[in-house]
């Protein structure tokens, strides 16, 4: 195999195998609780509260002030009121950069202050939702689960481009309205 040839496998590989997320439709999501931000204050997250009041867009992404994770930031806080209006709860969740988030929750050119991004030290959350990157562990995968309010999950969405995320989870939100 010629080194060109290998290095288009191994990205090929490398992309395939991040744009993976085991936990399927119908699994129960592991409950957890983790430090977070909205708009810069702290406060800790708990998804079983979050689920008493309606269903709970989960979505890891790698870290904070990176170009994908910021184009996605910001499409989740222009879509926040539509997701508000069905009930749900959206949160973010990192390994990468931890220090950042308090910023990156308020900062208008991502959150802007409508949803809190929570810490995952060591990748804990994301290793339970199989939502870690292959190629550094450490951090999350780019990966949004929809989960119902009886905790089960409905919809995963698994891709490093976050172009999709908003409009598929919110698509996958309208469908357990519409229940």
């Amino acid at each position: 195999m010629k080194p060109f040839q290998s290095i288009a496998l191994a990205g090929l590989l490398a992309v395939a195998a991040s744009a993976h997320a085991a936990l399927k439709p119908g699994t129960r999501a592991p409950n957890f609780s983790a430090p977070a931000y909205l708009d810069g204050k702290p406060f800790t997250f708990n998804l079983a509260d979050a689920l008493k009041h309606g269903p709970v867009v989960l979505y890891f992404f790698p870290a904070p002030h990176t170009a994908g994770c910021n184009i996605e930031a910001h499409l989740f806080s222009q879509a926040i009121d539509r997701f508000k209006a069905l009930h749900a709860t959206v949160i973010g969740v990192t390994a990468g950069h931890l220090d950042q988030l308090a910023m990156f929750s308020r900062e208008t050119e991502y959150c802007s202050g409508k949803f809190p991004v929570a810490a995952d030290q060591d990748a804990r959350i994301a290793k339970e939702y199989d939502a870690t990157l292959l190629l550094r562990p450490g951090w999350s995968d780019r990966a949004s689960y929809v989960i119902a309010p009886s905790g089960m999950i409905t919809y995963v969405y698994s891709s490093l481009s976050p172009d999709r995320h908003i409009r598929k989870t919110l698509e996958a939100v309208e469908a357990i309205a519409a229940h």
